[in-house]
């Protein structure tokens, strides 16, 4: 790997990139992804896709501020995929803020008014409504900034070292 200038070389990306895409995601899922990333870089706050709760559920993405705050923004790629989540109310027992991300032309309407909104493409991302603030108990933040520190760590481990994951499972 080489670091010059808070940049990475071209393969270290590759390998990144390939570490963190499970399939899971339709493309225009992960086009908001990628719309919601370049969002919260913009805004100064670090950002994990994919992180799993102490719930068992998934979050789409998961979003630390400077402040120390946390976002879990909820990727809905399609009205037929809003309509069939009753999964995200539980969101509020592990963030301070909880956000829709959708594409542009998407019905806003029909998303709650205490989650806030943001609109992305692959291209970028805005926030278009800031969430509700629901402050989390002292130990749940512990456990979130725990669990996002250690998910970070272990991506990049993984991402900088393929060979890690059958080296583990070894022992």
């Amino acid at each position: 790997m080489t670091v010059e200038n808070n940049t990475v070389d071209p393969e270290t990306l590759r390998a990144l990139q390939a570490a963190l895409a499970d399939g899971r995601q339709s493309e225009a899922a992960l086009a908001i992804q990628r719309g919601v990333g370049r969002l919260m870089r913009q805004l100064g706050h670090a950002h994990l896709s994919e992180l799993t709760l102490a719930s068992g559920r998934r979050a789409d993405v998961v979003a630390l501020t400077q402040s120390g705050d946390i976002w879990i923004i909820e990727i809905k790629s399609s009205v037929e995929d809003f309509r069939a989540d009753s999964k995200w109310p539980e969101y509020w027992d592990y963030a301070d803020r909880v956000l829709f991300a959708v594409a542009p032309g998407f019905p806003v309407e029909m998303l709650p008014q205490d989650a806030g909104l943001i609109l992305a493409d692959r291209y970028g991302g805005e926030l278009i409504r800031q969430p509700e603030m629901r402050r989390l108990a002292p130990a749940r933040r512990r456990a979130m900034l725990l669990s996002f520190a250690r998910a970070a760590a272990l991506r990049l481990g993984y991402a900088l070292d393929p060979d890690m994951a059958s080296l583990i499972a070894k022992n």
